[in-house]
């Protein structure tokens, strides 16, 4: 077979490239980190050319798209997205932006990060990093199956056939069900986080049925009945996507910044990318590949002369490798003094296909060089560059001078944002303030000192390590994305002592959303409802357009301090309506939207009805906590309650109801469903923090809330095995505490709080769980 080369560079996007479909010779489909879909189309051969049409722009990062073959009433076929906003969105690809879409998909709580469509067209499965994959049934777009049991983020999902769906996990385990969602095999043999799933051709040389690789670096190929048939090894760090070729061959792409190319378990290709990242790489019907990296470009690849670009471009594409800034924590320790000089590359040659080499070059900088088999010589694919390190320069941010500044990546949902450092800090003091300055979750807070501490490493308070001239200490795309792996453990040059977590003094809130596409869904919803006979409950012109008024005040308000706003608290009433008439199923838009107004304004906790109700009468009212068979609407209601303490009306509110909201929320106490969970434990967090205030602690009442919040959280973190439910549900309790010796005697010896902890120990092997476990002990004494 001839070489991959360069057939095109298709250049419109703003940030990353995440996802890449290739469905048809001439459509190129493509996801990225700006927020936008992209579709791309064949107007010219030989080589090819590309007009560019968007499909989709939403406001935040776009990370997976699928394409749904031709069906009755869709000739052309239908794109499928999601992201960071939760949301999935079904759309024609001849459909302008502004246009609405055929359907939106409701019901991942968490960033969706894999989609796959089913090759008859008949269902999309989608994965999330809320521990689950859901399926949807295609022209009904309902949620038939929701696939349970993953111990951690769904990275990779697979529709393998009409009846069977493979899911890839962070838990390192792929599991194998049926499209009704039953677990039919649990495949275990990874040894690390499991990132990429394909199926194979019936062609392919070990008659095996996929393959899956991740962030181990191996590609493994099994059967369905979980045995391994092979691994391949080439690749020098995370693996995350692969293509089967029309060929039989298998394609895959990578943080080593390169896409490789396997016929049975040889890699006969290695296509090095100007980027550290290959996102995603996806195969056409007729054997050429599109690939998405970190440089924000789509790249078309062909073994066609007649579809391969014009010798110039390829050239251009050549020496862009060869210049490309390679940070040296990707190559791992480089001893320059005992490398070889350039002769080496005339003297010796590769043992395979996409080794790679350091090479000594004679003006002193270090070179990287890898084997093409195809050529049969060794290939300039960037220069080594020190990416750590302080060069012994402050930087300026803010107005004040820090060692270091770094870009972070938080769940693929916002801009990088910046975290400065000093060596004098402790990186937990560091990232503790980094993670309340932002709004985070705690769950990032050791993989945030981990980050600091080891790319700080080696550089002491008042020397300059040798960095090259006016090099990023990170380089422009080398940036830390909190949930993936860091490098090695943190120098013991440098403190490492943990600071007290307890007591929590801060209240949590939950306040991301996608409002253009809340507000899209709820004009759907009410058209839905028309179409259905409920013209008496529906929304009219002038509501509508008071919904479209309150978005842009909103989305001001949640990034902002809470205030009243005469928008919102119109737009507040109409959403009370919604829940009050509506029937349960489309509630959701309306009770995302009542979430977001409680930590955005006062006049949600200020707010009565005609007859008097509050907030929390009206939700106990539209019996959205009874149920059960709609937990994320019992989830969405419990962050409106958690959101209430933003303000100091919301706190008076939530204090005077504890009775009301504990009845509603208990009864969902024992839930499987990870992120309700999660939003209850949120909420007896907030409410231990307003209980151990300096202005309550000492109120007749909270002693004996508190023991009956320490009662529910004992009974939560003996149940469930969440990380991040286990662990706020511990600062909960060990912040009760705080209210004196009588709770923590109730604490030892009514709800056995010791045993509790043993449990959460044993249950969450984290360094967080771990630490707040020792501090909870410390004060029981």
């Amino acid at each position: 077979m001839p070489d991959f080369k360069l057939a095109a560079s298709l250049e419109e996007h703003e940030d990353d490239v995440r996802g890449v479909a290739f469905p048809q010779p001439n459509l190129v489909l493509s996801a990225s980190r700006d927020a936008t879909v992209r579709v791309w189309k064949v107007v010219g051969e030989s080589p090819p050319h590309y007009d560019c049409f968007l499909s989709s722009h939403g406001s935040s990062f776009i990370n997976a798209v699928a394409y749904c073959p031709p069906i009755k009433g869709f000739a052309d076929g239908l794109i499928v997205s999601g992201g960071k906003d939760t949301v999935i969105e079904v759309r024609e690809p001849g459909r302008e932006p502004d246009q609405n879409a055929e359907a939106l998909l409701l019901g991942h709580s968490h960033n969706v990060c894999a989609l796959d469509v089913d090759p008859t067209g008949a269902y999309v499965v989608s994965g999330s990093w809320d521990s689950s994959a859901r399926v949807w049934t295609v022209g009904r777009w309902e949620c038939d199956a929701l696939l349970e049991g993953h111990q951690g983020s769904v990275w990779a999902v697979l529709a393998y056939n009409q009846d069977t769906i493979i899911t890839g996990c962070a838990d390192q385990i792929i599991r194998v069900f049926s499209s009704t969602g039953k677990l039919l095999n649990t495949i275990k043999g990874s040894t690390d986080v499991v990132r990429a799933l394909c199926r194979l051709p019936s062609n392919h040389a070990s008659v095996a049925d996929f393959a899956s690789a991740g962030n181990d670096g191996i590609i493994r190929l099994w059967n369905l009945g979980g045995m391994q048939i092979a691994e391949l090894h080439g690749h020098e760090s995370f693996i995350y996507s692969l293509a089967s070729l029309p060929s039989g061959e298998l394609a895959s792409s990578g943080e080593d910044r390169t896409v490789r190319i396997w016929s049975g378990s040889d890699c006969i290709q290695t296509i090095t990318h100007p980027a550290i990242s290959v996102w995603s790489v996806a195969a056409s019907p007729k054997g050429d590949i599109v690939t998405g990296a970190s440089d924000k470009k789509v790249r078309v690849f062909s073994r066609t002369p007649d579809h391969q670009a014009a010798p110039e471009i390829l050239q251009a594409f050549e020496d862009s490798v060869k210049s490309s800034a390679i940070p040296k924590q990707q190559v791992g320790d480089v001893q320059k003094e005992k490398l070889p000089g350039p002769d080496f590359l005339q003297q010796k040659s590769g043992t395979k296909e996409g080794q790679v080499i350091m090479i000594k070059e004679d003006n002193g900088s270090v070179g990287a060089y890898q084997w093409s088999q195809g050529a049969q010589s060794w290939m300039s694919v960037g220069t080594v560059v020190d990416a750590v390190g302080s060069s012994g320069k402050k930087t300026d941010y803010l107005g004040k001078d820090y060692d270091y500044v770094f870009d972070v990546d938080i769940e693929d949902g916002k801009p990088p944002l910046k975290l400065p450092y000093n060596l004098s800090q402790n990186p937990y003091e560091a990232a503790t303030k980094f993670i309340q300055d932002n709004e985070l979750p705690m769950t990032y807070l050791d993989q945030v000192a981990n980050f600091i501490s080891t790319n700080t490493q080696g550089a002491l308070l008042g020397q300059a390590s040798q960095d090259a001239a006016g090099s990023d200490p990170l380089g422009t795309e080398s940036r830390y994305r909190p949930g993936e792996s860091t490098p090695a453990p943190p120098s013991s040059s440098l403190p490492t002592s943990r600071p007290n977590v307890l007591p929590q003094k801060a209240y949590l809130s939950i306040k991301t959303a996608n409002l253009v596409t809340i507000r899209r869904k709820i004009r759907e919803l009410n058209e839905q409802l028309t179409d259905e006979g409920h013209g008496d409950v529906t929304l009219g012109p002038s509501q509508l357009a008071i919904i479209d008024a309150m978005v842009e005040p909103l989305e001001q308000r949640i990034a902002a301090t809470p205030t009243t706003d005469d928008a919102l608290r119109q737009g507040l009433n109409v959403v009370v309506q919604m829940i009050k008439t509506w029937p349960t199923s489309p509630q959701l838009p309306a009770l995302d939207l009542l979430r977001l107004l409680a930590a955005a304004t006062p006049d949600t906790a200020v707010y009565r009805s005609s007859d008097g109700n509050t907030i929390v009468d009206v939700l106990k009212e539209s019996k959205v906590f009874e149920d059960s068979d709609r937990p994320n609407h019992i989830m969405l209601a419990a962050r409106a309650f958690s959101n209430l303490f933003e303000t100091p009306q919301g706190q008076r509110l939530a204090n005077e109801s504890f009775d009301e909201i504990h009845a509603l929320v208990t009864a969902s106490k024992n839930s499987s469903n990870r992120n309700l969970i999660i939003a209850i434990t949120t909420l007896y967090l907030n409410y231990a923090v307003l209980f151990t205030s300096s202005s309550h602690s000492s109120q007749p009442g909270s002693l004996d809330r508190g023991q009956t919040l320490m009662d529910e959280l004992t009974g939560i973190i003996r149940s469930t095995i969440d990380s991040e439910a286990v662990y706020r549900g511990l600062v909960a309790a060990g912040t009760l505490l705080g209210l004196g010796e009588e709770l923590q005697l109730a604490a030892k010896e009514i709800y056995d709080l010791g045993g509790v902890l043993k449990k959460a120990e044993q249950a969450v092997k984290e360094p967080r769980v771990k630490g707040i476990v020792t501090e909870i002990r410390g004060l029981l004494g």
